[in-house]
């Protein structure tokens, strides 16, 4: 997708070195970051200077490829996997990357290790874009269904960023936005601010900004009268992780968009890839939910009148607060799981039939 009119990717891999656009200073300042070793990989992670479930799992993956440029001893890659995986709990894309580095240079002989680890994390990479293209080709189809009933604007809300930036290419949540755009059906977005991080107002926005699709930011609050009035044609968001039971961990908030469109009848999609369901967890209250940094909450950063970045306290010194990251959406309400390989029901029935081995 582009930034300025020229066609980026998030993550690459150029010169030895990983190269990534480092997301804690957009949307103000464009900056590509280099990560030289396992560590400033693990940072990169923690920081949030790259997000999003399917490119924490391919800078993980890119992780795994520094480990090994920085000592191809199996069990220093093993501590490096460790460390990666401990990054951030909730995201399964992370472990299920790092497992899969691992299974692949489980059995390789020491001089061929960083080759064949290379080889595997830009395959990822490719893959997740393949994946993140067909999610969007596979839910132009709900766009276009609306459309024709509609003949007018598709208004789709969408929260946090499930957008290019989260992803290599294309996002999963704006992908069918994207495939609409350019197929010349109009669409218009409402762009969750997302507190606290605003992952929308500062990510989603941006993106859908660069591409020319019309947008308008909207508090997190704003989206249930949105949908009382008939403002909101479908809800697509993305996830962190999905169980087999079609239950999906998210941004903070997406619940409570679900109980909305539930409420008032507005279709409520999920767009994931594959690499983003975990087949082994069965109880939703079991997923780890990252509890981050209160100061989150308590700053926020913006651009003043000087043009200057500032960080400033909007809470009372001595006020406690609580900042967890992710909550769940119960199967139940939602619509349909829009993935790489077709759109289905969110439940154990529709996913196996979908992903049947």
């Amino acid at each position: 997708m582009r930034i300025e009119g020229k066609e980026y990717r998030t993550i690459w891999f150029e010169n030895n070195f990983v190269k990534i656009i480092d997301q804690t200073k957009l949307p103000h300042n464009f900056i590509i970051k280099e990560l030289k070793t396992l560590d400033e990989a693990v940072v990169a992670i923690k920081t949030m200077e790259v997000r999003g479930a399917p490119l924490i799992g391919a800078t993980a993956a890119y992780g795994i490829v520094l480990a090994v440029k920085e000592n191809n001893d199996l069990d220093f890659i093993k501590k490096s996997s460790e460390k990666l995986v401990n990054a951030r709990p909730t995201a399964i894309n992370l472990e299920w990357a790092v497992n899969r580095m691992n299974n692949k240079l489980s059995f390789v002989n020491p001089k061929d290790l960083f080759d064949v680890a290379l080889k595997e994390a830009d395959e990822i990479c490719n893959e997740d874009i393949n994946f993140c293209k067909n999610i969007g080709l596979n839910g132009l189809n709900i766009i276009e269904e609306i459309y024709n009933k509609k003949k007018n604007t598709v208004n789709i809300l969408t929260h946090c960023n499930a957008g290019w930036l989260a992803t290599i290419n294309w996002g999963t949540a704006t992908s069918p936005i994207y495939h609409a755009y350019k197929k010349g059906i109009p669409v218009h977005v409402w762009v969750d601010e997302t507190r606290p991080r605003n992952q929308g107002a500062n990510l989603t926005s941006f993106e859908l900004n660069e591409e020319g699709i019309p947008n308008t930011i909207i508090t997190d609050n704003t989206g249930g009268i949105l949908m009382q009035r008939g403002e909101v044609d479908l809800c697509i968001v993305g996830t962190d992780r999905t169980l087999s039971t079609g239950d999906v961990c998210n941004k903070i908030g997406t619940y409570l968009k679900a109980l909305a469109a539930h409420d008032n009848n507005v279709p409520f999609y999920v767009a994931l890839p594959s690499s983003t369901i975990d087949w082994e967890t069965k109880d939703y209250n079991k997923i780890p939910i990252e509890e981050r940094n209160t100061e989150e909450l308590s700053y926020i950063e913006g651009k003043d009148d000087k043009n200057n970045i500032s960080k400033v306290l909007i809470y009372p010194k001595k006020s406690k607060s609580m900042n967890l990251a992710f909550d769940i959406t119960p199967a139940k309400y939602v619509t349909g799981l829009i993935t790489e390989k077709g759109v289905c029901e969110a439940s154990t029935n529709g996913l196996k039939k979908m992903f049947e081995r």
